[in-house]
């Protein structure tokens, strides 16, 4: 792997103008705040060795490097999902190419349905922790040799979404009048909506929002490394008494909670304290 990550490294770096230092990797319905880039170079995943093209509705499949709110960002415009039958490495290979380029910071979002009958569609959530199901039944991104060149062989993941992050993101929410909640996301494999039996459970094990992708990105982020600040926007409510989830409504949130997400992001980054080692979290 270290070979094709160099190799996507060598191509990419040979086109973009800035280094980038954050990374925004930006989930359904999400990816136009890339349009928002300045002095930005957009490279098509088709053009990056390693990397697939997502099949999703809601995800454009290209790479923008440019700057925002004066940050120099790598912006993934979508992902590939392990539902779509790739595997963890081959999911969580943009992450590491990221770390290749230079970025020491990971900005992580995605669309997730809200476990909680408080809460509403719209709402954005900091993800405060996760719970990883497929790494559970053996689907994980670090199973295999460990290259010491990417990490070492048990990163801890206690604390992976605590950082210097935390307070920014929600000062900036309140100085924005936004409701910024926090909470516990399950990745489960997709690409089913679940099922009441299986919502009933995920609460009874501590989780506010559910979705089908991140977990995996952020373990490999943390294993180079990174420091992390994760986002779920709640697209639906996934309720066992509520209205069954697809994925138009998905798209349709993202569309509705555009400008209020960019703000928080752009806030985000225009107040980002710099990472005190670009080699540690």
């Amino acid at each position: 792997m270290y070979d094709l990550i160099e190799q996507a490294r060598s191509v990419v770096a040979g086109r973009i103008r800035i280094r980038p230092r954050v990374a925004l990797i930006l989930g359904s319905g999400l990816g136009t705040l890339a349009d928002q880039l300045d002095e930005a170079v957009v490279v098509p995943y088709a053009e990056v060795p390693g990397f697939h093209e997502p099949k999703v509705p809601g995800h454009r499949g290209e790479l923008a490097v440019g700057l925002l709110s004066g940050q120099p960002v790598a912006v993934l415009r979508g992902r590939f999902h392990f539902y779509e039958g790739y595997s963890m490495q081959e999911v969580t290979f943009p992450v590491r190419l990221l770390r290749a380029l230079g970025c020491h910071t990971l900005l992580v979002t995605n669309a997730a349905g809200g476990l909680r009958a408080d809460w509403q569609v719209g709402d954005i959530m900091r993800i405060a922790d996760h719970i990883f199901l497929p790494g559970f039944a053996g689907h994980h991104p670090l199973i295999g040799p460990n290259d010491e060149r990417f990490g070492p062989r048990f990163p801890a993941m206690l604390g992976a979404y605590e950082s210097d992050l935390v307070p920014v993101a929600r000062a900036v929410a309140a100085a924005q009048g936004l409701t910024l909640r926090e909470g516990v996301y399950c990745m489960l494999a997709g690409p089913s909506f679940e099922t009441g039996a299986e919502m009933r459970m995920l609460r009874a094990l501590g989780a506010d929002a559910v979705g089908m992708s991140t977990a995996p990105e952020v373990i490999v982020a943390r294993h180079g490394g990174m420091r992390v600040l994760g986002f779920s926007l709640i697209t639906n409510l996934a309720l066992p008494d509520g209205s069954p989830a697809n994925h138009a409504e998905v798209l349709e949130a993202g569309e509705q909670a555009k400008p209020r997400f960019a703000a928080l992001l752009r806030g985000i980054l225009a107040r980002m304290p710099a990472s005190p080692d670009s080699s540690a979290p």
